[in-house]
């Protein structure tokens, strides 16, 4: 089994509730267990910011899945909620980033781990550092805490919204 991570993101059509259908369907990818989440963050949008603020969560997962194929579930999930791809950095229902893959770095056409923004990124990385442990050496040979401290802030607040319908 293999640790990876997952970014989870939206900002359309109920966000909290599109979080919480992207986790239960985390939990059916077969081949793959989810171990736990973050919590939730309010954050501003990146690149094109005439949108509404995201809610953003990071998502722990073990699988025996390679990367590609992890990559079409979660592209699959995404397609079940409405995801479109019309605009780069744009509005959307959910987007599912695999961030880390183990310790394997790699890329592909459609794929590249570590995540290629991941160290420009505070929503990422501030839900990350709250499951992950800071003192993880990245693939690219850097530990987790040295990444954040030099991501530029953007606003990033943790919320109390659920990602669990039960709470847990």
């Amino acid at each position: 089994m293999i640790s990876c991570y997952i970014g989870l993101g939206s900002n359309l059509n109920k966000p909290a509730a599109q979080l919480r259908a992207a986790c239960k369907s985390l939990r059916t990818i077969p081949k793959t267990s989810f171990i736990c989440a973050s919590s939730v963050y309010r954050t501003s949008p990146v690149g094109k910011i005439d949108q509404p603020d995201f809610l953003n969560a990071v998502a722990k997962l073990d699988t025996k899945l390679p990367g590609l194929s992890l990559l079409d579930a979660l592209q699959e999930i995404e397609n079940i909620q409405g995801r479109t791809r019309t605009e780069r950095w744009g509005a959307r229902n959910i987007d599912l980033d695999i961030l880390l893959f183990g310790d394997q770095a790699f890329s592909f056409p459609r794929l590249t781990v570590p995540h290629p923004r991941l160290h420009l990124r505070m929503f990422m990385l501030a839900p990350l550092l709250e499951i992950c442990d800071p003192n993880k050496r990245l693939p690219l040979g850097c530990m987790l805490k040295d990444v954040i401290q030099g991501c530029s802030s953007e606003k990033v607040q943790k919320t109390s919204i659920s990602l669990f319908e039960d709470g847990v």
